[in-house]
């Protein structure tokens, strides 16, 4: 089985890390949290065997990328424009971007202001969504926390979840992958309330590995990476909310021009947290559309719980 190559490309004082595999037209693959480039393991192997060049970053904040200390270095706007100083550094014109969780943002605001560096969009799990909340998204979820516990709000200061996920990597991560997973109904989180609670009180104690979908070998390789990062990197996204939201308020709902296809778990809760409305609303803002497959028994983590549907899925489109 051929394996990818990891290297460090520095654009701009900045160090990015990357794994890379195959040759051809390129493919570019954007995790969230609490993801690694590793995380796109199947697809790499996928797109290598089919021609492609597979590029998975590590995002700011991760494994062996920087981690920068401004909040505004982690909004949708700054890594969208670092990525694309990182395909310039890689000589490369164009590329279909893949996004996952806050994978899927950053990936199609590269679709929406580098129009002409982008054959096509992947998004995975989180929908196109172009309309700005009422409210600062710090205001509506501790407004939300009053009423049972929500990570989001509790991600919001700094140094509190940070405390608390690097004092058990190990347990979060199990604790959370299966939560998120198809084989959990993570919304039962929001029957705890938020008072006196962190993140470990309220996830569900999870089944001993191996599963489906994750081998021990897998897991150990996240867990030896957060061990070593710590939790920072990537709670900084969640702590560049307020940030997007202020920069979208000179964005008019804008349309995604290039060709983009959506995937998601049926059981991602995601979709359930982005309202009934969401895919109508993505369907009337991406005119090029080319599919929404939601697949059955899958959770947030689509693209390693439903491997070979994902690839069978990403190969079509960047085919295509």
């Amino acid at each position: 089985m051929a394996t990818s190559t990891e290297r460090s490309v520095t654009v701009d004082g900045f160090r990015w890390q990357i794994s890379e595999l195959g040759d051809g037209p390129p493919v570019i693959l954007c995790h969230g949290f609490p993801g690694l480039g590793y995380s796109f393991r199947h697809q790499m192997l996928a797109l290598a065997a089919s021609g492609y060049r597979a590029i998975a970053p590590d995002m700011p904040g991760y494994g062996g990328t920087d981690v920068p200390r401004d909040i505004d270095d982690y909004t949708n706007e700054r890594v969208s424009d670092a990525l694309i100083g990182l395909l310039d550094a890689l000589g490369l014109d164009r590329a279909v971007f893949v996004g996952h969780d806050f994978g899927a943002p950053v990936a199609w605001t590269v679709a929406l202001r580098h129009r002409e560096r982008v054959s096509g969009l992947v998004l995975l799990s989180v929908p196109y969504m172009p309309d700005r909340f009422p409210l600062r998204p710090s205001e509506l979820y501790a407004s939300l926390a009053r009423k049972h516990f929500l990570h989001i709000h509790y991600f919001q200061e700094p140094g509190v979840a940070d405390r608390e996920l690097d004092g058990d990597p190990r347990g979060f991560l199990q604790r959370l992958f299966y939560a998120l997973s198809g084989d959990y109904r993570y919304l039962d989180i929001w029957q705890h309330p938020s008072e006196g609670n962190g993140y470990l009180d309220v996830l569900p104690d999870a089944p001993p590995l191996p599963w489906s979908w994750l081998t021990e070998d897998e897991f150990e390789h996240y867990v030896e990476v957060f061990s070593r990062t710590g939790f920072t990197g990537g709670l900084n996204w969640y702590r560049a909310y307020d940030a997007n939201w202020e920069r979208s308020a000179r964005v008019r709902v804008a349309q995604i021009e290039v060709p983009t296809l959506f995937v998601a778990g049926a059981r991602d809760p995601v979709l359930a947290m982005s309202g009934a409305q969401a895919l109508d609303r993505m369907r009337d803002t991406v005119p090029d559309l080319r599919g929404i497959h939601l697949l059955d028994g899958a959770g947030h983590f689509v693209q390693q719980e439903r491997a070979e549907e994902v690839n069978e899925l990403l190969l079509s489109f960047v085919a295509g």
